[in-house]
């Protein structure tokens, strides 16, 4: 399921076009306040719901976001921007390398686990673990040959904005270096990133700062934070 809002239903044109990917074990429902952010910036806002428990990566970015994106948009030229949420960039990256008829845009990650987390290394094979994160939870390790690690750097136009702030201080004994709770700064990284931006916010609810929506929507006008 996803929600799409037109706000410029008459002649007025739109800013672009955005889809929104949240996080593991997330839904579309917190990722609202940013799709009313990029609304009234005057874009056309795709918040993709998607089943991020029930599936491999691969899986959700073939079968669920793929075909969401071409409703929304149908299989216009008009380059997509994306604005995700943690395991969302990473399906974003899974989307470049796999599916050359969605052409992207500008994409601003927000606590990307692009290089794995060290608590899926930690905790990925505890019963618990799978039964909340799923199979999807399970690729974001930071082995070799974890999803996170084959994908290769960035093909796009691409922003990070990541957390220094925890809300789980057990989780963050298990990540070496500043975290945000489930990824550490270094490992949001990305080769051929434009820009990183680290805020004091944890990864639960970077997505609904209003620093960081400003951020977002300054990123996608210009390809750059400001710093």
């Amino acid at each position: 399921m996803m929600s799409i809002i037109s706000p410029l239903a008459n002649s007025q044109e739109s800013a672009g076009n955005v889809v929104l990917l949240h996080g593991l074990a997330r839904t579309a429902g917190s990722m609202e306040s940013m799709e009313s952010q990029l609304n009234n910036a005057g874009y056309q806002v795709c918040n993709i719901d998607y089943p991020s428990r029930k599936h491999p990566i691969e899986k959700l970015t073939h079968e669920f976001v793929v075909p969401e994106i071409q409703e929304c948009f149908g299989d216009s030229r008009t380059p997509v921007h994306f604005v995700t949420h943690s395991l969302g960039g990473i399906i974003v990256r899974q989307l470049a390398a796999d599916h050359k008829r969605v052409k992207i845009g500008r994409v601003v990650m927000l606590s990307p686990p692009n290089q794995g987390s060290e608590v899926v290394d930690k905790l990925g094979t505890w019963g618990l673990f799978q039964w909340i994160n799923g199979p999807a939870g399970k690729q974001l390790g930071t082995t070799q040959d974890a999803v996170p690690k084959q994908l290769g750097p960035a093909t796009f136009e691409l922003g990070i904005i990541t957390g220094n702030r925890s809300i789980n201080l057990i989780l963050s004994t298990l990540i070496p270096g500043p975290d945000d709770g489930k990824v550490s700064i270094r490992n949001a990284k990305l080769d051929g990133m434009q820009d990183f931006l680290v805020v004091e916010q944890t990864h639960p609810f970077i997505m609904a700062n209003d620093m960081v929506q400003s951020q977002t929507l300054y990123f996608l006008q210009n390809g750059r934070f400001r710093h």
